[in-house]
């Protein structure tokens, strides 16, 4: 420990939910040697660069980050430079790091977080880069990591690591590893102890949630485990991404009809509705099965917000694949999309597709999606006008200090001006102006409600 004393570090993190995850689990390692953490590069005694590979632009940043810190090494030899995360995962981009940028003293893996305090310690001046990529421990989840989370009211926790799905254009399961559930008692205990830290808010990840408890003993599933989560004291949402529509059972829409703690929000990705690109992209299931799956969702949860992926531009998508996405946009009606252009990732199988879509018809696509997606947000948005939501409070307004700001349990953003002893807790809020991204309204108090 006095080896660290008055030590600080700094974590870059790019990519999903699990990767931000993923950095709260490393904060809490170096955090545990006795770092502190700062903002800015120069101040950095370690800096921890937590990557994503999904897309080639998250890649072409990592490395231009990396070559900035040439000189901040060269000026501080004893700064330790670390890269993680999903990029690192892949063999040649962890071997081309080390050759290319030897200033960076650890690469290690997604499964090598519980080894991080080991590897700074074997750090050496001048030494040669230590890569630590292999996965061990026959693939187990490992438990009792500390996390260093950077919210006080909501929470990250991980159900489930790695994906089986192989879709076409994803190299997550690769990099990421096979489908492993956290045994349920583990999950439970650590909502407890959040609801017992204050935690208000939970959200539940893993690449496919839908799948989890297939690998365990047992008969556990997503849905039971969300019922019990439900019966946890002090927490008071609970939300979970993301679902994949293959797997996503009327057992589980029961769940979240039931639980009055789970969030009225599911994110259903689509990716694409034309059935041949579907089938193209291994997605496992039909246009017409994803529209009967959403009518079910909706029949059972007539409040429910639904959200949604989708990539424009996969390889061989023609106009009318195109036309039947918009389609299913149009009938779905989706709260809300993340729209995507195509990225072609290099080891996974639509890379070696042929009939690439130009770029200058991905755009033009693109903008029609948005356009459409954006309309639709709005309408949707419109009618929640003049009414009374619940939002919980997640801090002060990033643009008028004098406005709170806060989520619903449909996962809309909303501003209201009040006061921040509100932070933390739920409240009232009547909608007075809904725009596309956000609902502007004013706090609704016990005695002015009717």
């Amino acid at each position: 420990m006095d080896g660290t004393k008055d030590k600080k570090y700094m974590i870059k993190t790019w990519g999903c939910q699990m990767n931000v995850h993923d950095s709260e689990k490393i904060a809490g390692v170096v955090s545990s040697l006795g770092y502190r953490s700062v903002e800015a590069e120069e101040q950095a005694d370690l800096i921890i660069f937590n990557t994503c590979c999904v897309r080639e632009h998250a890649e072409l940043k990592v490395y231009g980050n990396l070559g900035r810190l040439k000189k901040l090494k060269a000026e501080r030899p004893d700064l330790i430079i670390a890269v993680c995360g999903c990029m690192t995962q892949q063999r040649e981009v962890a071997e081309h790091i080390a050759k290319r940028y030897p200033f960076v003293d650890i690469v290690f893996g997604t499964n090598k977080i519980h080894r991080l305090a080991e590897l700074i310690a074997n750090v050496k001046p001048s030494g040669s880069t230590i890569v630590d990529i292999h996965e061990d421990q026959e693939g187990k989840v490992i438990e009792g990591i500390p996390a260093d989370r950077g919210d006080s009211i909501k929470a990250w926790v991980a159900v489930m690591h790695g994906c089986d799905n192989y879709c076409s254009y994803c190299i997550v399961p690769y990099v990421r590893g096979r489908e492993k559930s956290r045994k349920k008692d583990q999950i439970i205990n650590e909502l407890i102890q959040l609801g017992q830290e204050g935690y208000k808010e939970v959200t539940l990840l893993g690449q496919n949630v839908n799948s989890y408890g297939k690998d365990l003993e047992g008969e556990e599933n997503f849905a039971r485990l969300l019922r019990e989560a439900n019966r946890v004291q002090g927490i008071e949402r609970i939300r979970f991404m993301t679902s994949h529509p293959k797997d996503l059972s009327q057992e589980l829409i029961y769940a979240v009809r039931d639980c009055h703690k789970v969030c009225r929000h599911i994110h259903l990705p689509i990716q694409s509705g034309s059935n041949s690109i579907l089938k193209c992209m291994n997605r496992k299931y039909t246009r017409e099965q994803y529209l009967e799956l959403a009518y079910r969702i909706k029949a059972e949860i007539p409040d429910i917000s639904l959200t949604t992926d989708i990539i424009v531009g996969f390889p061989g998508e023609t106009e009318e694949d195109f036309r039947q996405t918009m389609d299913i946009v149009s009938r779905v009606r989706f709260d809300s999309a993340f729209t995507f252009l195509y990225s072609k990732r290099r080891g996974t199988p639509a890379a070696s597709m042929e009939n690439h879509v130009p770029d200058h018809i991905k755009h033009e696509r693109l903008k029609r999606l948005l356009d459409l997606t954006q309309e639709i947000t709005a309408e949707n948005n419109s009618v929640l006008k003049d009414k009374i939501v619940e939002v919980l409070v997640e801090g002060v307004s990033k643009t008028h200090a004098d406005r709170l700001t806060g989520r619903t349990s449909t996962n809309k953003i909303v501003h209201f001006n009040s006061h921040t002893h509100l932070i933390g807790k739920l409240a009232k809020v009547k909608i007075t102006d809904p725009q596309s991204w956000s609902l502007y309204g004013e706090e609704i108090h016990e005695s002015s409600e009717n």
